[in-house]
C-alpha cells in the first residue's frame, strides 16, 4: 500500500482515535497488518525481551462476540462518573464541544465495535501484573504500549485507522476466552478496531498549552 504524503510531525499529530470514519465493507489487506506489526516490532522493549503480541481478529463470530462483550463493558463504564466520556466537563464551548463529539463517536464504537473488518488485541505474555509492583507492572506494559502506538503510526500512514479502547479490559477474560487466549499467561493492553479510512484528511485535536503540564525540576515548578 502506499504511503500517505505525511511528515514526521504530521503523522505524530493527527493520528487519532478514528471511531466514526472506519469502512468498515473494505477489507484490510493480510500484508498490511504485517507491515504494521513489523514496524511495531521495532519499538523498545525492556533487556531486549519481546514479550508483546498481536491477536489479529478477523473471523466474523469472533470480531461479532468481541463487540457483544465491548458493548457489556461501555454499559458499565457509562456509569462511571468522571471517568466516563459523557461525564466530564470542560470550561469553554470549544472544549465542551470537543468532549460531546468525543462522547458521541465513543458512543458510536460502542455499538459497531464487532463490525469492524479486523480488531486487534495488543497484550503481553510476561504474564499477569494484577497486584505487581509498580516496576514491574510498568515494565510489562513497557513492552507493548509502545509497539501499540507504532502499530498505529504506520496504519495511519497506510490509510488505516485504529482507536484506543481499554473498557474491554472490564471483562478481559471473557475476550481472551472468545480467541482461546491462555488468561493466567498473557495481559491485554488494549483492543482497537483496524479499518480503512474514510477520507485522509484527519487534523490535529485541540489541547492546552505544553507549559500547563510540564513541572520544571520539581512538581510545583
Amino acid at each position: 500500500m502506499a504511503l500517505l504524503d505525511l511528515s514526521s510531525d504530521e503523522l505524530l499529530t493527527t493520528t487519532r482515535a478514528v471511531r466514526k470514519r472506519l469502512d468498515y465493507d473494505r477489507p484490510v489487506d493480510d500484508d498490511d497488518i504485517r507491515e504494521c506489526v513489523r514496524i511495531a516490532m521495532q519499538s523498545p522493549s525492556g533487556s531486549n525481551n519481546m514479550t508483546m503480541q498481536f491477536v489479529i481478529v478477523k473471523d466474523a463470530a469472533k470480531r461479532a462476540a468481541i463487540g457483544e462483550i465491548y458493548g457489556k463493558c461501555f454499559d458499565i463504564y457509562r456509569t462511571m462518573d468522571g471517568v466516563y466520556a459523557g461525564s466530564i466537563k470542560k470550561d469553554g464551548d470549544a472544549e465542551q464541544a470537543q468532549q460531546d463529539r468525543v462522547t458521541d463517536s465513543a458512543e458510536h464504537l460502542a455499538a459497531t465495535m464487532g463490525q469492524a473488518p479486523v480488531l486487534v488485541i495488543a497484550c503481553s505474555k510476561s504474564g499477569r501484573i494484577d497486584g505487581a509492583p509498580a516496576m514491574m507492572a510498568a515494565s510489562a506494559m513497557g513492552n507493548v504500549l509502545p509497539a501499540m502506538w507504532s502499530f498505529m503510526l504506520a496504519a495511519r500512514a497506510r490509510g488505516l485507522g485504529t482507536a484506543w479502547t481499554t473498557v474491554g479490559l472490564m471483562m478481559e477474560k471473557e475476550i481472551a476466552d472468545v480467541v482461546g487466549m491462555p488468561f493466567d499467561e498473557v495481559q491485554q493492553a488494549c483492543l482497537s478496531p483496524l479499518a480503512h479510512t474514510v477520507g485522509t484528511d484527519f487534523k490535529q485535536a485541540m489541547r492546552p498549552d505544553p507549559d500547563s503540564i510540564i513541572h520544571w525540576d520539581t512538581w510545583g515548578g
